[in-house]
This record gives C-alpha cells, sequence and structure tokens, in this order.
C-alpha cells in the first residue's frame, strides 16, 4: 500500500502561529513567537544551521510546515540534564541526532587518534559532542523528562539499528534503539516517518501509539506483530532445515540474535548479507532481531519521495544561514556548503565500503530542474557574500540526476547489490542528456558566473555520455575534477564492488582530450583507499607503482575506515564474503590489515613521494624482495638516501649520504596534481 503524500495531512492546530525565522532556540525565543511550549524538540550534535544541506533543519522544517511547534538544542552540554530543559517539557517527544556525521566519525580519525576540530561547531572547536552523542543525549533526556517519548534518528542512529560492529570498541553493540532504550529509531531519510509519528503521537493524547507499520522505523517488541509470516534466517544456508512458511501472510526475516552474532563471524557476515539483500524500498521486508528476551522490530525502508514531494522539502522556508545565536563564529561545514546544491539523494553504486547504500538507499530521487534553479536564485538574491559561483551541482554522486531503472518490473524484483557492478545493469537509464541541460539552465540564471561540480563523478557512468564529459569539462571544472577509482588491483577493488581501472583510464582519455579541445589545463584528483579489506602489501605497492607512472600524487590519504553496518565492514569482523551466500564449511579468506603498523604502511604507499615515508617503504620493499625499486631512476619508487631530518621521528639514513641534497629533480615523478588541492 502506497504511503500518505509528504505534504497532505491535515495540519496541526498549532500552525496558527506561523512560520518561525529560525526555529527557537531559547525561551526567548518561543515568547516572541507567542508560544508556550514546543511540540518537538530536536536535540543534535551539530550547530544549528537552518538549510536543507543539515538534517535537524530538514526535519524541522518538515515538522513546522505540519503544523508543530519545533525547538532546537544545539550542542547540550550533555554533562548534566540543565541544557534538556531549556525550552521546557515537549509536548509529544524528543527527537535525537548526532548530526550530519557519525559521533565517532567525526571524532576519531581511521586509526583511531582524537581530531582537534570539528567543522560542524563554531570556528571548527572539537570535543562539543559526546562519543555515540545518540545514546548520551539520550540519557540525558529521560532524566531532564522522564516521561516524555525519545525518537533518535540521523546517520548515527541509522547505521547502528541492528547489532553491528563498532570499530572503535572492536566489539559488536547491540542495536542503539535497545542500548538508548529509546521509543523509536527511524533510518534513512525520515521525513515520511517522522511526519506519521508525530501526527500519531498527537493524536494519542498521551498514550503509546503502535509504530510498526510505519516504514524506516525500529522498535523494540516482546514479539512480532500479528498477520506475519516469519522465515527464520538464524543459521548458515548449510545448516539450515526446510521451512514451511505460509503463502497467504506478508513476509518477515529474523536474523540471527545479537547475542548470536557477537560470538560467531559467520553468522554476523550470513546477517550482514540479508540486511542488504533487504534494502531495498520496493522489495524489503521487516527484519527481526533479538536480544535477549526482547526483539527489534526494523520496517521496510521508507519510500522513496516523489519529485513534487522532495521539491517540497526544500521549498521550505529555510532561513538559509546559521542561527543568529552564532554571529561573529564561522562554521566551516556551513562555509564549505552555503553556495553548493543537492539536486539528488540516494545511490545505485553500491559500494560494499559506503554508508550511503545502507542509509539513503539505491534508489536515486531527484529534484525538478524549476526547483534547483529557483535554490540557485535564492543563494543569488539572500546571500550577500555570493560571488556569483555555485560551488557544487551533486550529492553523493555529481552524475546520476534522473538517472534510474528502466523497468519498474524487474527494479520491484531486484535485489542486486549495486547497479554498476560487475557490469552497468543493461536497465539502467545512463542518459546524461537531462543532467546537461539542467547545467546549461544554470549557467544562464542571470548573476551567475561559473557553475562548479564539487561532488565526484562515477566515471563508469559518464564514459556513456562523451556529450557529458565535454560539457563538464568546457564548463564546469575549475581546474581539478575529483574522481574515485579507489584502487587499482583487481581483487580489493571486487570486494568494493567497483569496477576495473580500465573504466577509470578510459575516462581519464575523453577528459584530458576534452580538456586539450577548449584550451585548458585541467587535473583529476584520484581518490585511493589505503588497507581495504582483502588488499594485501603487494597490492598496495601495485597503486603506488599505479600512482607513479600515471604522474599521480595524493597529498591526503586515508586509512579505510569501517562504518557500521557496511558490507566491507563485515569483511573486515569476520574475514568472510557476505557477498555471496556464507557457509559453515567456509573459511575466513579475506585478509584484512588490521594493526596499526600495516596500516601505516598501506597509508605509506600513497604517499611514495613524500621523504617522511621512505625508510619504512625501503624495509617493507626489502622484505618483499623488491629492493629493485629502490633507486634514483624513473622506474624505481623511493631513493636510496634519505634528506637530513625527514624519515620517522626524524630519524632514518638506513643506506643514506648523512648530507644528501634533497632528491634531484629529474627522480621526481611529474607533479599531476596542482599545488595546494588536497585530497579530502
Amino acid at each position: 500500500m502506497a504511503e500518505k503524500a509528504l505534504f497532505s495531512y491535515r495540519k496541526y492546530w498549532a500552525h496558527r502561529f506561523g512560520t518561525a525565522p529560525f526555529l527557537p532556540m531559547s525561551r526567548e525565543e518561543m515568547t516572541a513567537l507567542g508560544w508556550d511550549s514546543c511540540d518537538v524538540i530536536i536535540v543534535s550534535g551539530d550547530a544549528y544551521i537552518d538549510h536543507p544541506s543539515f538534517g535537524a533543519a530538514v526535519i524541522g522544517r518538515v515538522l513546522e510546515a505540519q503544523g508543530f511547534r519545533v525547538g532546537i538544542i544545539a550542542q547540550p552540554d550533555w554533562s548534566g540534564p540543565d541544557d534538556f530543559r531549556k525550552l521546557g517539557k515537549p509536548n509529544l517527544f524528543f527527537g535525537i541526532t548526532a548530526g550530519n556525521m557519525d559521533s565517532m566519525v567525526n571524532r576519531y580519525t581511521s586509526d583511531r587518534r582524537i581530531r582537534s576540530n570539528d567543522s560542524y561547531t563554531p570556528d571548527d572547536e572539537g570535543g562539543k559532542r559526546p562519543d555515540r552523542a545518540v545514546l548520551v543525549y539520550s540519557q540525558r533526556c529521560r532524566e531532564a523528562y522522564k516521561d516524555v517519548p525519545v525518537l533518535i534518528g540521523g546517520i548515527e542512529a541509522s547505521l547502528r539499528r541492528l547489532a553491528h560492529y563498532d570499530y572503535w570498541s572492536d566489539k559488536v553493540r547491540r542495536s542503539a534503539l535497545m542500548d538508548a532504550k529509546a521509543d523509536v529509531l527511524v533510518y534513512g531519510n525520515a521525513e515520511r516517518a517522522c511526519v506519521e509519528i508525530a501526527h500519531r503521537y498527537a493524536k494519542a493524547k498521551g498514550a503509546a501509539p503502535d509504530f510498526s507499520d510505519v516504514r524506516g522505523v525500529a522498535v523494540p517488541m516482546s514479539k512480532a506483530p500479528e498477520g506475519w509470516a516469519i522465515k527464520d534466517e538464524t543459521r548458515l544456508p548449510d545448516e539450515a532445515e526446510p521451512q514451511d512458511v505460509p503463502k497467504d501472510l506478508p513476509l518477515a526475516i529474523e536474523l540471527p540474535s545479537f547475542e548470536a552474532v557477537v560470538n560467531d563471524k559467520a553468522m554476523y557476515a550470513h546477517a550482514a548479507r540479508i540486511i542488504h539483500q533487504e534494502g531495498s524500498p520496493l522489495n524489503g521486508r521487516p527484519l527481526i532481531q533479538r536480544h535477549g528476551d526482547r526483539m527489534v522490530w526494523v520496517t521496510p525502508p521508507p519510500e522513496p519521495l516523489t519529485t513534487e514531494e522532495f521539491d517540497g522539502v526544500y521549498d521550505l522556508p529555510y532561513a538559509r544561514a546559521p542561527h543568529p545565536a552564532y554571529d561573529g563564529h564561522k562554521i566551516p561545514a556551513w562555509e564549505m556548503i552555503r553556495h553548493s546544491l543537492a539536486i539528488v539523494r540516494g545511490c545505485f553504486g553500491g559500494c560494499a565500503f559506503c554508508a550511503i547504500t545502507a542509509h539513503e538507499g539505491r534508489v536515486v530521487q531527484s529534484r525538478s530542474e524549476d526547483s534547483i534553479i529557483r535554490e540557485i536564485e535564492a543563494i543569488r538574491d539572500s546571500d550577500c557574500g555570493f560571488t556569483g559561483v555555485i560551488s557544487d551541482l551533486g550529492g553523493a554522486t555529481a552524475n546520476m540526476w534522473r538517472l534510474g531503472c528502466s523497468s519498474p518490473k524487474a527494479e520491484a524484483m531486484c535485489r542486486r547489490a549495486s547497479c554498476l557492478y560487475p557490469d552497468i545493469c543493461k536497465n539502467l537509464n545512463t542518459d546524461h542528456g537531462p543532467l546537461i541541460k539542467l547545467y546549461e539552465r544554470a549557467r544562464n540564471v542571470r548573476g551567475v558566473k561559473k557553475i562548479l561540480i564539487g561532488s565526484g563523478v562515477r566515471f563508469d557512468l559518464a564514459v556513456k555520455s562523451p556529450a557529458y564529459i565535454q560539457a563538464l569539462v568546457a564548463n564546469h571544472v575549475g581546474g581539478y575534477l575529483k574522481i574515485a577509482p579507489e584502487h587499482s588491483e583487481p581483487g580489493p577493488l571486487s570486494l568494493m564492488l567497483k569496477p576495473g581501472i580500465g573504466a577509470f583510464d578510459r575516462f581519464r582519455q575523453m577528459f584530458e582530450s576534452a580538456a586539450k579541445k577548449v584550451g585548458k589545463e585541467y587535473y583529476l584528483i584520484p581518490y585511493v583507499i589505503a588497507a581495504h579489506p582483502g588488499t594485501t602489501d603487494e597490492d598496495m605497492l601495485n597503486l603506488a607503482l599505479w600512482l607513479k607512472k600515471n604522474g599521480f600524487r595524493v597529498d591526503q590519504v586515508q586509512n579505510y575506515l569501517p562504518a557500521p553496518m557496511a558490507l566491507s565492514t563485515a569483511m573486515y569482523h569476520t574475514g568472510h564474503n557476505p557477498l555471496k551466500p556464507v557457509r559453515r564449511a567456509d573459511t575466513p579468506g579475506i585478509a584484512t590489515a588490521k594493526g596499526l603498523k600495516q596500516r601505516r604502511l598501506h597509508k605509506a604507499f600513497l604517499r611514495y613521494h613524500d621523504a617522511e615515508n621512505w625508510p619504512m617503504l625501503r624495509e617493507a620493499l626489502i622484505q618483499m624482495g623488491r629492493a629493485d625499486l629502490i633507486g634514483a631512476g624513473k622506474a624505481h619508487l623511493v631513493p636510496a638516501w634519505q634528506p637530513r631530518g625527514t624519515g620517522l621521528k626524524g630519524e632514518g639514513f638506513r643506506g643514506a649520504r648523512p648530507n644528501a641534497p634533497a632528491q634531484p629533480e629529474a627522480a621526481k615523478p611529474p607533479q599531476r596534481t596542482p599545488p595546494g588541492r588536497r585530497r579530502r
């Protein structure tokens, strides 16, 4: 049954108060609006920026459009409950989010080191949100008002809706719903769920509504709802017994329990596979996972927004600025996106390491051309700092706008992990023509001087449209373009669900040909990952040689970070491959760099040109039997000497001349990456 249209609900009585210039953060603002209380209070780990790029603002404005009075408590002092009482007691519920980023990813590097900054905080100050913010904020809300329902959401809760491997504690943790003792968890893009939940709470008048039929939620239960047939997937395929599942009832899937996945890595990988198989909003089924004598009931993913609904979300009356409480302070995340636009949601690429598939889903949702143009005009007319340059038209990827499955029948049944791997699906529409026309129309908006594309281009799609590459290079590249081959070797790429390096080579040839045609010197910035599951030392060496051969120097590189729920995380934790059925007879065969020394080595290979890494690389090359790659020639990876004052801890002159000069210019690989351009 189709869900109710997002903006078709009868408005709550409080709509008579009208629209707030900013959602209030203080009692004084509430009084100025004529409010005596809030219906919903959103607690966020980010500073409050009233802009559609920030989840708390989107949910707040969507609920406001339904007639509810919504307040914001941003980055509260979590040492006690006082900050959680400053707007008073909400009439319906607290809505809790860690912010636009997972609080653990935000605070720790991939090597578990504490970051000193936080781009979602005024003046880039670190330490303004707790670790596992959703859990901490939930506890404080309970302390502040113990009888007020708690709803948790955002990417942190979304990726932890079931039992999950936690990289930072190196153990499997319970569903965040259980640990937070929340009433409801909403996952993915949650406008539909939040609106339905708010209206049900309003009608319930203090009672506890049933949300087990709301899509995109997880709720705690003692037993499964009535009227469902349960398929038992608590055993591995080679251990399962035949099941007689009723054919006349809708089907729900029971996963291995929390206790089972904690104690059995094969079971964890098996559960991860099923979770992703049920990830489509078009055919996903409810999931059950027991935690002791309770269970988590996870409903199917939310139905994607229609184009009209998506436009409606972006047409809401955002102030498009940080709250006035932050006047005089810079918020880096805001500065980065203030002149950019999100034109899509979701990604059908299905990369195994990426959280987008688990959070936003594989169905790409696109805004209308008119909606996008209206937002460009709003930026032009409302932002006094606008210089005429739009920094991005994109989203998860730059070039999936209006792309999708051309066969509704096939899409309704499809359970592929990726529409692009191992090859582009024959049913996928890859026509970039509408996107080319959008770019042209955006360029012609009065007051716009330049439209840049800052999101990464999916190159295996782009090569299907030479006209798109030509238009992109001729009009929308600002000196460099981000591209993500991720690796050069077939082993890691196959586990990432990424195309072979040949597709990148084709894109590069077309890109450089297009640049030559318009008389420009542009650069590709390749994004690559070190230490992904299944990557050997030899794979990283070959990647370094590929980078050197192609003249790429990446200044900032990233070690793989296992995000909760990602398929690659299951590989990292278990050694099993959840891309295929997991059987007891299987031997865990995915080798992964887990120790700090090996992870640093993999990262060092990507910065082969940095003298600080040469001692480590020389030692590794000798151990690998590749001492032939040490020397000053073009075919060598690192020189045999070491500049004074460089190397690990400023030491390491192994085989070096103590007063050796800097590396001779002739031995340096050509630097295709322009100075100052850094990989994020």
